[in-house]
């Protein structure tokens, strides 16, 4: 595979907003300003511009509004203890007004992955105010035992591995090497580890170290308490058309549909063939082809 250097170009245009509690988040606009617009988010510990392979496939033909959860990637740190998935959720929609009154009111595809996803998915809103929803493997697992707070138990594990992860880097290029090292990064395409050490670290102060810009005790506390937001929700119920796009089901790591074929699976699913949870970073391409492939099928590009 061609080798590459991802290098995130400056955004069209910067607008930091305060959400709940004050805190702060940074949108940016990337893309084609009269193409149809998508907002962007990530996943838990990680931040947009980490997903540059894949979005930046769209920038010719969307109007792109990206932007990181509270105390991830470009937003400054906020307090721990309200460093949870509700808050997420009422953080989620002063970004969407935000995006209407700083960039003109427009239909908008939110297009989220893994927790992002969970987010939205935990919107009491049910998908109002967008035209629709593009969801990365949400994580969503049916437990094979049957025992609901199996889930917990993993939720809870992921929170303790979170824990033991070193939260400073004497360089880039030692985050670039523990990166690698991680067998859950092993399919992502060329650049990614140097991708993931421009957009996940900052420097501190002396610059002498590098620290992650979402420390593991805030990583940790998502997942701390993510078991009561791991519910199927009700595809009937959404206001606007939901496509979820999983990794392989045959390989570790993926979404994987309701064994009862109903709540999650009620949703338009499909997932692409050899990827695991990091999809979008294994084969950016066919991400793009599925996704774009739903938005056109609904008349949303």
């Amino acid at each position: 595979m061609k080798e590459y250097t991802w290098e995130v170009p400056a955004p069209l245009s910067t607008t930091p907003i305060q959400v709940t509690d004050g805190a702060r988040i940074i949108l940016r606009r990337y893309g084609n300003r009269k193409g149809p617009r998508l907002v962007l988010s990530h996943d838990n510990g990680l931040a947009s511009d980490l997903y540059y392979p894949f979005w930046s496939r769209l920038m010719p033909d969307f109007d792109l509004i990206i932007y990181d959860l509270r105390s991830h990637g470009w937003n400054p740190r906020s307090a721990l203890h309200n460093h949870n998935i509700a808050t997420f959720v009422a953080d989620n929609e002063f970004v969407r007004q935000a995006i209407d009154a700083n960039f003109g009111p427009k239909p908008a595809v939110g297009v989220f992955h893994s927790l992002s996803a969970i987010v939205a998915l935990n919107d009491a809103r049910l998908g109002e105010g967008w035209a629709g929803l593009v969801l990365f493997d949400p994580p969503l697992y049916p437990p094979p035992s049957g025992d609901p707070y199996e889930i917990d138990r993993l939720w809870r594990n992921c929170a303790a591995a979170r824990q033991f992860r070193p939260a400073r880097f004497r360089s880039p290029a030692a985050f670039v090497t523990d990166f690698r090292r991680s067998r859950l990064h092993e399919r992502m395409v060329p650049g990614v580890a140097e991708l993931a050490s421009r957009t996940l670290l900052r420097p501190l102060s002396d610059e002498q170290e590098y620290e992650l810009c979402c420390p593991p005790e805030w990583e940790a506390h998502v997942f701390q308490w993510g078991f009561a937001y791991g519910v199927e929700p009700s595809a009937k119920q959404f206001r606007c058309p939901v496509k979820v796009i999983g990794g392989d089901p045959t390989l570790r790591f993926s979404f994987m549909p309701s064994a009862e074929l109903e709540g999650i699976v009620g949703f338009e699913y499909d997932f692409v063939p050899d990827t695991t949870h990091f999809l979008q970073l294994e084969d950016p391409e066919e991400c793009v082809t599925t996704m774009v492939g739903f938005l056109e099928q609904k008349g949303l590009a």
